[in-house]
């Protein structure tokens, strides 16, 4: 009999939103897991589950091109490189399996977010990952980084269409900036001092290098003429495009890149609407998500997350740190869209996160066992042991004094979700406060210690902007 594990996951989030009642999805609204289909009026249910992607693992894998390029498509890749056995790696008695894995330093097209992936969501990698990565158009390279490790703490919830798809086991993002060099290494745990062995690593490590592609061209309006003849017409949204907008329309003009703020509502306590940036306005590529929205009944509480990316990025790089996030939801770890709800930056930005509608209780994959009847915030950034900026915590506040606000939610009170399994066992009905952190739901150390600290202060300014005494 062997000893008892000794893990070193550093666990971490990475990875339902709506109107009141009498507005929310119609009576048609569907179970989670259910997709509706992507037309202008997305809350027809499907009963059919969206294709998983195939599975594509050659030496190098490269995400391809959604689709023919046109003028206002948002650029974006992925380099997919295998990891191999260290030369220096210490092996598991009598197997390679426990072998330390990387990658030598190597030069790679420019990227900006990188992570680790593996074939088998229910494998656990024990053990630690690092990287450091060279500047664009520098020889320095940085000092090892470590990337925070997490399998089974967020994500799609047991038995539903995401969970059943081509999903992969994955570490955290990690935003490194404009890069064109990298090297990792994967070392895993010893057991236990009683023997040399080493737990073995998940098969099918890979690095994801993620480059976001250039910020989305400004929308210039209606096309003037130039010279003689009529002007030139904007090109027509794509299906996607045209589902993803539309289901903001009754708040703001249809592609518009953000959401206005509006006063409080006439009913008590629904708090002010914040501004809210939209998909279109952070660049989101929509041929990267399924087909469809899926929905839950209501929006009864709140997880905060921190996105575990790191600090090192500049408010004006938040849509770049968004669409790289997006696009290692999507391509690399095979969700369904982007996991979260929302996301806010360091200074107070609110972004809409997974598509669906921002007023709308779209089901996410954020909280593991708790994404029915709940909505995911990430504030951008590790706040393990960095404290958050006072703006990050206000816009959390404005935003569920709003949303949770829509369905009679008080933010300093308490509420009841039933588990679909994980940290909880399936069916057992938890209490939570109504903005809670993810580690509330799962065993997991997100949002990160200071992040944490502060969700007293988001629950009551919360209840203040809703107007409650």
């Amino acid at each position: 009999m062997r000893a008892n594990l000794v893990s070193s996951i550093a666990v971490t989030c990475a990875a339902a939103l709506a109107l009141p009642l009498s507005l929310a999805t119609p009576a048609a609204a569907l179970q989670p897991g259910a997709p509706t289909k992507p037309t202008a009026v997305p809350t027809v249910v499907d009963p059919a589950a969206p294709a998983a992607p195939p599975v594509v693992d050659p030496a190098e894998r490269e995400a391809a091109p959604a689709a023919a390029a046109s003028e206002t498509d948002v650029a974006g890749s992925t380099q997919s490189l295998p990891l191999a056995p260290l030369g220096n790696g210490r092996r598991a008695i009598g197997s390679a399996a426990g072998a330390a894995q990387g990658l030598a330093r190597r030069d790679v097209r420019p990227f900006s977010l990188v992570g680790v992936v593996w074939d088998d969501v229910q494998a656990h990698l024990h053990g630690t990952v690092q990287v450091r990565t060279r500047a664009t158009g520098s020889a320095d390279w940085s000092a090892w980084q470590n990337v925070e490790i997490h399998n089974d703490d967020h994500g799609a919830d047991p038995g539903t269409v995401e969970a059943a798809g081509s999903v992969r086991g994955a570490t955290a993002p990690l935003w490194v900036g404009d890069s064109d060099g990298v090297e990792v290494r994967v070392q895993p745990d010893r057991y236990e001092e009683l023997t040399a062995e080493a737990e073995p690593l998940p098969a099918g490590l890979r690095i994801e290098l993620v480059d976001p592609g250039p910020e989305p061209a400004a929308d210039p309006g209606p096309r003037t003429r130039v010279g003689y003849g009529a002007p030139t017409a904007h090109r027509a949204p794509t299906v996607e495009e045209a589902a993803a907008t539309s289901v903001n329309a009754h708040l703001a003009p249809v592609g518009t890149a953000a959401i206005p703020a509006a006063a409080a509502a006439a009913k008590p306590y629904i708090g002010p609407r914040p501004k809210i940036i939209t998909r279109k306005g952070w660049g989101a590529n929509e041929k990267l998500r399924k087909g469809g929205f899926v929905y839950t009944k209501a929006v009864k509480a709140a997880f905060v997350h921190h996105s575990a990316t790191g600090n090192n990025y500049t408010c004006k790089q938040a849509p770049s740190v968004l669409r790289s996030i997006y696009r290692y939801h999507t391509q690399s770890s095979g969700w369904r869209d982007f996991g979260y709800n929302f996301a806010v930056d360091k200074c107070g930005n609110i972004y809409e996160g997974r598509a669906g509608g921002v007023a709308k209780p779209v089901h996410g994959a954020h909280t593991l066992g708790f994404n029915t009847n709940s909505m995911g915030i990430a504030v951008l950034g590790t706040y393990s042991s960095t404290t958050p900026p006072a703006a990050a915590v206000n816009a959390v506040a404005k935003l569920t004094a709003w949303k949770l606000g829509l369905h009679g939610v008080n933010p300093k009170g308490k509420t009841t979700l039933v588990s679909a399994g994980g940290k909880y066992k399936k069916g057992k009905k938890v209490t939570f406060n109504s903005i809670a952190g993810h580690r509330d739901g799962f065993a997991t150390a997100c949002p990160g210690a200071r992040l944490y600290g502060k969700l007293g202060t988001a629950r009551t300014t919360s209840a203040k902007y809703q107007g409650r005494p």
